[in-house]
């Protein structure tokens, strides 16, 4: 079932497991490189979901570093 993300919401990739933040329609940029201009992929809206607590401290801590 799909759902509707806001562009920003902090998702995981069910499928490759990639934590990322939702930008487009069908594209999803990865979380770990969003301050390095990082590599964005493909997800089917179907295969992802929320990002749980841990997975929104963890990509919180990186892109800190990144900007550090």
């Amino acid at each position: 079932m799909s759902t509707a993300w806001s562009a920003g919401a902090l998702v995981v990739d069910t499928e490759t497991g990639k934590t990322g933040r939702r930008w487009a329609a069908s594209a999803v940029r990865p979380a770990e490189a969003a301050r390095t201009g990082g590599r964005e992929w493909d997800a089917d809206p179907d295969r992802i979901r929320p990002a749980d607590d841990a997975e929104q401290l963890r990509a919180g801590l990186i892109e800190r570093s990144l900007i550090a």
